[in-house]
């Protein structure tokens, strides 16, 4: 039998405010335990929640970036249940009348091709505290400092057919919130991760099969390897005569399985009734139209700038309109040396190669967008070669100059194009080469083109680089057929 797979995600952003949800307690991370949670976190008698403005622009400004519906009204409830980490008894959260409605997010697959996803809805919650296992010897610890913490809870369609388009729609989310700059979008350290939900259905059937959640999953790696596995284990539970149970699992990245938690919930198991201590949210036209007027330049929007304003390909100006911060380092180098197709080469090149090498992000470059600009115009202007470029690069990354002309300068890189100094270069090389100029003289004239690199190798060696390669290859050639 065919399966096939169906997938959504709940992702769970935590929004970029400096205090929290409800409270005026900061939202810093790695503050030592339990000193950022004060007396509404904690549901102490006799508090009173204060719905943080921010967090509510940082909602609608999603709800616009994704082209959803944005509900004039929505409505805060209490979803009930007990946990240690979770001291008040309830997590305040949107049940029925959410502050985002119903949008899409358009994705970009390996192959090039592109599809959207319907997000159901986006809304606001606090988040719970962290059960803390490693020092406590049989016992658990409780830190309380994320009690609290604003949440947008982004709920897709279960629109996914494969683990490569969940990973897909994950970044394609941490791209909107990270451009809009209402999440730094950290799945390290916890600002975004997601709840997967897996089914799998025989090919053609329109009923969906049995879901299990798998939990917490918080990188693009770790959801693709959580899907594969989750299909199969259901794909072989069904073709062995069993049933899906519908459960919450957890994805262990180390033995790369999922296992099971608990059964899966209802949404009357939770009790929801609205929050007597919050009134209706209601948004005006004119302040969402406020909002939707500050709006950035969107990851869509740009790539398509870069495409065709710029002349990039599709597939560089994805790549490098991914992030905001990938985005505007290209545009630096590119205002810088005024060449966009050179700058998307060295970006994506030289640059994006030493960062990987490292494991650094973009924002933490040795190398600044200035510096990079100003060596691909020396590029540009012949002032080096692109051997010497790298070299330049190498020393700029290390430390080793302010800007490129100075390492330029201090290394004695620049290019040679006086045409009598190549020409002299030339001839020692070919006056100590007779055996290779014998055997270039006497080869078939398509097969000299070949030959050739073994003198422009040693015209390059005796410049120790800083001949133009293209001058050195027209005069070799030239005076070397005039020797045949």
């Amino acid at each position: 039998m065919q399966w096939e797979t169906v997938i959504g995600l709940e992702v769970h952003v935590q929004l970029a405010t400096q205090s929290k949800i409800f409270s005026g307690a900061s939202t810093a991370f790695g503050a030592a335990p339990n000193t950022q949670a004060c007396a509404v976190d904690l549901g102490m008698p006799g508090v009173l929640p204060v719905l943080n403005e921010q967090a509510v622009a940082m909602a609608v400004q999603f709800g616009l970036a994704i082209h959803a519906e944005i509900p004039e009204v929505s409505v805060f409830d209490r979803k009930n249940y007990f946990y240690p980490d979770l001291p008040k008894g309830y997590q305040t959260s949107q049940m029925y009348h959410p502050i985002v409605g119903a949008g899409e997010v358009e994705i970009s697959l390996d192959d090039g091709a592109t599809r959207r996803v319907r997000v159901h809805h986006a809304h606001l919650e606090e988040d719970a505290g962290k059960s803390l296992h490693e020092d406590f010897h049989g016992m658990t610890g409780i830190d309380l400092n994320r009690a609290g913490t604003p949440l947008l809870e982004i709920v897709s369609e279960p629109d996914m057919r494969s683990a490569k388009e969940a990973a897909a729609y994950l970044k394609a989310i941490h791209s909107i919130v990270t451009y809009l700059g209402i999440s730094d979008g950290n799945m390290a350290e916890g600002s975004m991760r997601c709840d997967v939900n897996v089914s799998v259905r025989p090919v053609g059937q329109a009923e969906y099969g049995t879901r299990a959640e798998v939990k917490n999953v918080n990188s693009f790696r770790f959801v693709e390897r959580a899907i594969e596995f989750e299909v199969e284990r259901q794909v072989e539970l069904l073709e062995d005569g069993g049933t899906v149970v519908q459960e919450t699992r957890l994805f262990d990245p180390e033995r790369d399985e999922t296992r099971s938690m608990r059964t899966k919930e209802e949404a009357n198991d939770y009790r929801y009734f609205p929050c007597p201590d919050l009134l209706p949210v209601v948004l005006d036209r004119a302040y969402v139209d406020h909002l939707r007027g500050a709006l950035p330049e969107l990851p869509d929007e740009k790539r398509a700038r870069f495409q065709s304003a710029l002349g990039l390909s599709p597939y560089d100006a994805g790549v490098l309109s991914a992030t905001r911060e990938m985005a505007e380092f290209f545009e630096e180098v590119k205002d810088t040396c005024g060449d966009a197709k050179l700058a998307a080469n060295w970006v994506m090149g030289e640059l994006a190669g030493a960062l990987n090498r490292e494991g650094l992000p973009v924002s933490d470059s040795p190398v600044t967008a200035r510096q990079l600009g100003e060596l691909v115009a020396r590029v540009m202007d012949d002032t080096i070669n692109g051997k010497a470029a790298k070299q330049v690069f190498q020393a700029l990354w290390n430390g080793q100059g302010q800007s490129a002309d100075e390492v330029i300068e201090a290394k004695g890189l620049e290019q040679v194009t006086d045409s009598g100094a190549i020409e002299a270069m030339i001839d020692r090389v070919i006056a100590d080469s007779p055996a290779q100029v014998a055997q270039y003289r006497d080869a078939e004239p398509d097969k000299r083109g070949k030959m050739i690199g073994y003198f422009v190798g040693q015209v390059m060696k005796a410049s120790r680089g800083t001949a133009n390669p293209q001058q050195v290859n027209q005069l070799l050639k030239e005076k070397l057929d005039a020797l045949c």
